[in-house]
C-alpha cells in the first residue's frame, strides 16, 4: 500500500469537513484515530480477501475468523470460536466481548465466508485503480467486517471503550446458512435478547441505511392428477390432470396476490409429467411424460420474500386459499420452509436510522434516508430484529456483489469507519 494512495484518498474523501461543528471534542479525537488507521484498514481487508473462505471451505473460514479474532484481542476484546454441531456441515462463528455498565449494550453483525468457495477462479485481491479494488468478498462483506473492527479499535485508542458492552458476531455462514437454523442461528438469537441494538455492516449505499430487509421463505407445491389415456381428460372420472391444476394454481397466484408492496414471490423450477424425480439439494430433477397421457405429479419449488412477519403468514394464507379450489379429480398441496425472517421497518428502526442520519450530518457527509427494502436482500441482523432495533448496511460501497467483478469503493472506508464509530460513541453513552 502506496503512502501516497492512502494521501489521496484522506484528502479526498476521509477528512472531516470544516463546516461540521457538531463534534465533540471526543469525537473529533475519535476522527484523528481513524485518519491514522486508514492504512492498516486496507491491509488488513486485503490480507483477508486473498484467503478463501467460501461457506464450505471450512479451514478457510475458520482461518479468517482467526485473523479477526488477533485483531480483536489486542483492543481488549474476548474472543471465542463457536464450533456448530457435525451435522451442520458449516465451519462455525467468531465472538468477540467486550463489557462494561455505561450506556446501550450494542451487537455488530458481519460475516466471515464468501459465495466463492474454494475451486472458484475468483480468489484474490487487486487493486484496478486509486479508488477500486477488487475481490472475493471484498465488499460482501469483509470490508463491512473491517470497518467495524476499525471503528472499536479508534475507539479503544481514544479511550472510548473501557465503560463499554459490545458484542461482536462474525457469522460463518451466512452465505448458506447451516440447517436448522434454529441451531446455527441460536446463540445470535440469544445475544440480541442480551443486547440494547443491532448494527449490520452488510454494503454500503451512500446516504442510505437499512431499516427493513425482506425475509426469504422457501416453498414446494406438490400436485397430482389422475393418470389416464388423454382422450378421457375431462370426464368425470379422469379430469383435469395435474399439469392443469399446477397452471390454474400458478395463474391463481399472480392474478391474485401479486402487487401487494415489497411482496414477491415465484416459482424457480416445475417438472411435470407422469413420473417425477427432484433433489431440492441440488435444485435439479427429472421428467417423464406423454402427449397421450394425462400428467399424473407436477413439483413446483419457489420463493416468498416479504417485509414482516405478518406480511409473510398472510400471504400464506391466500396461497393456501387458491390451491384448496382444486380442478376435479385433482389436489394439491403446498409446504413451506421459513429461512431468514423479515427485518420490519419498526418506529424504533427509525429512530436509530435518526441517530446515524444526525452523525452523518455532523461528519459533513449529510443526512442518512432509509434504503428501499426491494433492493436489499436477507440478512443475519434480521435475526435479532424481532427483540431489538437494528439497522444495516454500515459497511463499505461496492458493486458486484456475488459476481466475480464484485468491487469496492476504497473512498467509502474512512467514511464509515467514521460513522460508525462516532455512531457506537454516542450509543454506549
Amino acid at each position: 500500500m502506496t503512502k501516497s494512495f492512502i494521501a489521496v484518498v484522506l484528502v479526498a474523501f476521509a477528512a472531516v469537513p470544516a463546516a461540521s461543528q457538531g463534534l465533540s471534542g471526543e469525537e473529533r479525537r475519535i476522527i484523528e484515530r481513524v485518519d491514522a488507521q486508514v492504512e492498516g484498514a486496507i491491509d488488513l481487508l486485503e490480507a483477508t480477501v486473498n484467503v478463501n473462505s467460501g461457506t464450505m471451505n471450512h479451514a478457510g473460514v475458520r482461518e479468517v475468523g482467526g485473523m479477526f479474532a488477533a485483531e480483536f484481542e489486542k483492543i481488549g476484546f474476548k474472543t471465542r470460536w463457536e464450533d456448530l454441531p457435525d451435522s451442520l456441515n458449516r465451519a462455525g462463528h467468531l465472538w468477540a466481548e467486550r463489557v462494561g455498565d455505561r450506556g446501550k449494550r450494542v451487537l455488530i453483525i458481519g460475516h466471515l465466508d464468501t459465495v466463492f468457495e474454494a475451486d472458484s477462479p475468483f480468489q484474490s485481491y487487486q487493486k484496478i485503480d486509486d479508488s477500486t479494488a477488487i475481490g472475493p468478498g471484498v465488499e460482501d462483506m469483509k470490508g463491512g467486517n473491517v470497518v467495524a473492527l476499525y471503528a472499536l479499535k479508534a475507539l479503544h485508542e481514544a479511550g472510548l471503550l473501557d465503560e463499554a458492552t459490545i458484542t461482536v458476531a462474525f457469522m460463518g455462514d451466512e452465505e448458506y446458512a447451516g440447517r436448522p437454523l434454529s441451531v446455527s442461528r441460536r446463540s445470535l438469537k440469544e445475544a440480541g435478547r442480551r443486547s440494547d441494538v443491532a448494527l449490520g455492516f452488510e454494503g454500503m449505499a451512500p446516504g442510505k441505511a437499512v431499516v427493513a430487509r425482506r425475509g426469504y421463505t422457501g416453498w414446494q407445491l406438490q400436485v397430482s392428477g389422475e393418470r389416464a389415456h388423454s382422450s378421457g381428460i375431462f370426464s368425470g372420472s379422469v379430469g383435469a390432470g395435474a399439469i392443469y391444476e399446477a397452471a390454474r394454481i400458478l395463474h391463481g397466484f399472480y392474478a391474485d396476490i401479486r402487487g401487494e408492496e415489497y411482496l414477491t414471490f415465484g416459482p424457480g423450477i416445475i417438472l411435470g409429467g407422469t413420473r417425477v424425480t427432484y433433489d431440492k439439494q441440488l435444485s435439479k430433477g427429472t421428467a417423464f411424460g406423454k402427449a397421450n397421457v394425462v400428467p399424473q405429479t407436477v413439483v413446483i419449488e419457489g420463493d416468498l420474500r416479504a417485509v414482516s412477519p405478518e406480511q409473510v403468514e398472510r400471504t400464506k394464507r391466500r396461497m393456501k386459499a387458491i390451491i384448496d379450489a382444486h380442478l376435479p379429480k385433482t389436489s394439491a398441496e403446498i409446504t413451506f420452509d421459513d429461512s431468514f425472517p423479515p427485518m420490519a421497518p419498526t418506529d424504533d428502526n427509525l429512530e436509530l436510522l435518526s441517530v446515524l442520519s444526525k452523525v452523518s450530518e455532523d461528519l459533513g457527509y449529510g443526512p442518512v434516508e432509509p434504503h428501499d427494502p426491494m433492493r436489499r436482500g436477507a440478512a443475519d441482523v434480521s435475526f435479532v430484529a424481532a427483540d431489538i432495533p437494528v439497522i444495516d448496511g454500515l459497511g463499505t460501497a461496492g458493486s458486484g456483489g456475488h459476481t466475480i467483478h464484485e468491487t469496492v469503493d476504497l473512498r467509502s472506508i474512512p467514511i464509515a469507519i467514521k460513522q460508525t464509530a462516532v455512531l457506537i460513541y454516542r450509543l454506549t453513552r
